[in-house]
C-alpha cells in the first residue's frame, strides 16, 4: 500500500496487512482523490473507521490542512501513529481512540466540523445511514462539504437528513456514494 498522489507520492503506508481492517484499493484512492482534489486542499478532513490511515495522509498528502483519524481498534491506532510520524505530519494530524459513536458526539460537543468526511466500516456492520444520519444531526459537515462511503451494496438511502447523494461510483465489488448538503 502506498500514497498515490500529492507531496507524499510514492511511499509505502504500513498495514496493508492490519487483521481487521480491509484496505481501500488504490484505483479507489486514485479515482476518489481526483474527483475531489479541487475540496481538498485545505480541508479539515476526517478519516472514520481509519485502518492504516492511508485515506486521511492521502488527504495530507493532497493539502488537506488537518487529519482526524478515528478508529477503536489499539493496533490500527499503533500502525496510524508510525506512519505519521514516518512522514512527518504530526502537526495536520488528530489521532482519536474511540468508538465512532463516541467520536461523533464528541466532535460535535467541540464543535469540530468538517470540510470532507471519509466513512469506510467494516462492511457487516451496516451503519452507513446511522452515521450520516448523526452527521446531518449533529452538523459535523461545513457548507460545502461532502461525505464519502465506501460501502459493498449498491443502495444507500439517497437522501439521509440534509444530505443527498449526488455520485456513485462502483469498482469492483466496492461503491462510493459521494453525499452533501
Amino acid at each position: 500500500m502506498r500514497v498515490i498522489s500529492g507531496d507524499l507520492k510514492g511511499r509505502n503506508i504500513k498495514g496493508f496487512t492490519l487483521e481487521g481492517t480491509r484496505p481501500t484499493m488504490d484505483r479507489v484512492k486514485e479515482s476518489m482523490f481526483s474527483s475531489i482534489q479541487t475540496i481538498i486542499p485545505d480541508s479539515i478532513f476526517l478519516d472514520l473507521f481509519a485502518g492504516s490511515g492511508s485515506i486521511g495522509i492521502e488527504a495530507i498528502s493532497n493539502g488537506a490542512s488537518k487529519t482526524y483519524f478515528v478508529d477503536n481498534n489499539k493496533l490500527a491506532i499503533q500502525t496510524i501513529r508510525e506512519n505519521i510520524e514516518t512522514f512527518n505530519i504530526k502537526n495536520k494530524s488528530e489521532i482519536i481512540k474511540m468508538d465512532y459513536n463516541d467520536a461523533l458526539k464528541c466532535f460535535y460537543n467541540n464543535n469540530i466540523t468538517f470540510d470532507v468526511i471519509f466513512i469506510d466500516p467494516p462492511y457487516a456492520m451496516h451503519v452507513i445511514n446511522e452515521i450520516l444520519d448523526k452527521i446531518s444531526n449533529f452538523k459535523l459537515l461545513n457548507n460545502d462539504g461532502i461525505v464519502i462511503c465506501e460501502v459493498d451494496t449498491n443502495y444507500l438511502d439517497e437522501k439521509v437528513g440534509d444530505l443527498s447523494i449526488y455520485k456513485s461510483k462502483k469498482y469492483g465489488s466496492s461503491y462510493l456514494y459521494f453525499y452533501k448538503k
